[in-house]
């Protein structure tokens, strides 16, 4: 049943028609599926949609076929990817779509089935368990103070007085290093203990920026 279809790499009208077709549907159904758990462009989804096909035809071709093959890798070697960097779940989408080709390309099509069908599946069942997700209560906070003002524990009285806990991410300079910029994350005692803390940083940062939302998935981060 795991066997593949090509026997000893022969190549048959039915099995490649039966190849492409099925590569053409997986590859559909997974593109689908990220588009609609996550924000995508429309050429990422062509490339999740079609990545397979392409993927299952060079195995087909290059298989058993030694000359053929580093021919293949010559000219696969003379791509450069010149995007911006993905994110982890873009980069996880490519090695699926690529991997559900190359079990296509070689004839084992039940473990190509299986592989996309476990991995959208077991990604439901991760996103509808909200795993790796940070709480809705939780906020990131950006604040910003002059740079003649020492940031070491300044606000610490006041986020223990509106957060049940809260803890400083990073520390950077913004406005061409006029200023500092603190990030924390902490959970807000209540919506109303929000305004009142926004409005207790102003008066101690010289009304300077302030923001807190939710935490966003950094995109540059795997």
């Amino acid at each position: 049943m795991f066997n593949s279809i090509f026997v000893k790499g022969s190549l048959t009208a039915g099995s490649v028609l039966l190849t492409l077709g099925l590569a053409l549907v997986l590859g559909f159904a997974g593109a689908f599926y990220y588009i609609r758990k996550n924000t995508a462009t429309r050429s990422f989804a062509f490339t999740l949609a079609l990545l397979p096909l392409i993927t299952a035809t060079v195995i087909m071709v290059v298989n058993g076929n030694l000359g053929a093959g580093i021919a293949v890798a010559g000219s696969f070697s003379l791509i450069r990817f010149r995007s911006v960097q993905g994110s982890g779940q873009e980069i996880l989408a490519i090695f699926l779509a690529a991997a559900t080709g190359l079990c296509l390309g070689a004839g084992y099509l039940l473990v190509a089935v299986l592989l996309m069908a476990l991995c959208l599946l077991f990604h439901a069942v991760l996103t509808a368990c909200r795993f790796g997700q940070a709480a809705d209560s939780m906020r990131e906070l950006k604040i910003s103070l002059p740079e003649s003002l020492d940031y070491e524990g300044i606000f610490d009285d006041l986020l223990a007085a509106y957060f049940t806990a809260y803890d400083l991410i990073r520390v950077r300079t913004v406005e061409m290093g006029t200023a500092y910029q603190l990030v924390y994350r902490g959970m807000p005692r209540g919506a109303q203990a929000e305004k009142a803390f926004l409005d207790a940083v102003r008066e101690r940062n010289g009304n300077l920026p302030v923001s807190m939302g939710r935490i966003a998935d950094n995109r540059n981060e795997m």
